[in-house]
């Protein structure tokens, strides 16, 4: 961790202005950090998206859900309902009883003859979330090809650092048109991404209703993407919990760049940021407890290859009756649960239930997930990512080896003083086969070996 003089913080130096438009406030949702992208400065960092910002499972996959019912709306043709705001704000801000109350009142609305597509890596999870509101089919693009697999289409997004997505569901009945498609991302900035789907899409498989729904939609006001879409013959509507306006200054992408610079020349430690690294010399610190995961035979684990609408229910019904034992989380530890890049919505599920199994005078409950998105790290009180983990990929990636990141699990939650100790009395990270390599042990565990203090490993089917 490194702090960096200067006149103002670094949110301040770099210019980046954030103002709520409509809905709920999008200050009380994001936080802003540095990107590490020649072609891109700043990155918004949601308190409810579970993958930068550890945060209560309750209130991320309430966000989720929340989301999905504005969609019910607007597919319905009714007006949009009204959002309970303050909990919302309350719950992103890590109060957990308001987390808990938000997510207790919340259940799914269906069900509805749509597809919805979350894009990954940051999304898959909350499209999820979606679909399970709305009760529907659910399929997440995927960055990772699979062997057997055919890909049943794939699409571009612009300016990213990853920027190859590919749809591969096991049914292409799924895929099918005619009925609505929901495409769900945590954030809107240009919307091109959306449209870059929308147009590949509808090219082969076209359909008349496409709505785009995000957590935030921080589109510039002369965005033409619902004019776009109208031009394919297809109508679009757009939801969002809050809505907002990012102002930025002409010399932004300098801005960045000088600033990278100079927290690089005063970081101290062996990568940029002030992040550290795992290393692949010597054993790992014990106790380190490995456990596969007991899962019904057919039933998806998320939406990489497709999850059926009637699959939801049996999804709930597989974690209260098959994931939890063994796993309770004790009333007295701090427990995070970490997922691994696509693989969000189990981890965030179990947590969830872990949560609500803990009761409300536990210790708590996190859940967070591992990215691949590259970020400046700057210990600075209202900077977005605080500490970093920086990793080697542990899942033979077809774009061939790289780093990867897990930001802000070394202080845990800042209001807990842990006397010096580990943030984290018990990390459980949750990995698929293809995840479960030597290099996971090398790297992410070995990260966060000082940083807990105890891990078990949760292998899915």
């Amino acid at each position: 961790m490194i702090a960096v003089a200067g006149t103002g913080s670094i949110v301040d130096r770099l210019g980046v202005r954030l103002e709520p438009v409509a809905g709920a406030d999008a200050t009380a949702l994001l936080g802003v950090a540095l990107r590490r992208n020649p072609l891109r400065a700043h990155l918004l960092v949601s308190r409810v998206l579970g993958k930068h910002i550890p945060s209560d499972p309750r209130a991320v996959r309430a966000a989720g859900l929340l989301l999905g019912l504005l969609v019910a709306d607007v597919l319905a043709g009714r007006p949009p309902r009204a959002l309970p705001t303050e909990r919302l704000h309350a719950a992103a801000a890590g109060d957990r009883a308001a987390a808990a109350a938000l997510h207790a009142s919340l259940a799914p609305e269906g069900p509805t003859d749509a597809l919805v597509l979350g894009f990954a890596e940051t999304a898959t999870a909350l499209g999820h979330c979606v679909a399970e509101a709305l009760v529907s089919d659910y399929l997440h693009s995927t960055r990772r090809e699979v062997p057997g697999v055919t890909a049943a289409g794939g699409f571009t997004e612009e300016h990213s650092h990853a920027t190859s997505h590919t749809l591969l569901p096991t049914d292409p009945d799924l895929m099918r048109g005619g009925r609505p498609l929901v495409l769900v991302d945590d954030e809107l900035s240009t919307g091109r991404t959306a449209l870059n789907t929308i147009t590949a899409l509808h090219r082969a498989m076209p359909r008349e209703r496409y709505v785009v729904a995000a957590l935030v939609d921080a589109r510039p006001p002369d965005s033409d993407l619902v004019e776009a879409v109208a031009a394919l013959g297809a109508r679009l509507d757009v939801v969002s919990l809050a809505t907002a306006r990012v102002e930025l200054p002409a010399d932004v992408i300098a801005r960045a760049a000088a600033l990278r610079s100079e927290i690089d020349r005063r970081a101290d430690l062996p990568t940029r940021g002030g992040a550290s690294v795992g290393s692949d010399a010597g054993a790992l610190p014990a106790p380190l407890e490995v456990r596969a995961l007991g899962w019904p035979a057919g039933l998806a684990v998320g939406g990489r290859h497709g999850f059926a609408a009637a699959d939801h229910a049996a999804f709930a019904t597989a974690l209260a009756e098959v994931a939890v034992p063994g796993l309770e989380a004790d009333p007295a530890e701090r427990t995070l649960v970490l997922g691994t890049e696509e693989l969000m919505q189990l981890p965030l599920r179990l947590a969830q239930v872990l949560a609500d199994a803990a009761g409300p005078e536990a210790a708590g409950v996190w859940f967070s997930t591992s990215t691949r998105s590259p970020a400046v790290v700057v210990d600075e009180p209202d900077y977005a990512l605080r500490t970093g983990l920086v990793f080697a990929a542990h899942d033979g990636p077809a774009d061939g080896p790289g780093r990867r990141y897990a930001y802000n699990l070394a202080t845990g939650d800042p209001d807990a003083a842990r006397g010096g100790g580990p943030a984290w009395d018990r990390v459980v990270v949750v990995v698929d086969p293809p995840g479960d390599t030597p290099a996971l042990r090398s790297g992410l565990l070995r990260a966060l070996a000082p940083h807990t203090r105890r891990t078990t490993l949760l292998v899915t089917p």
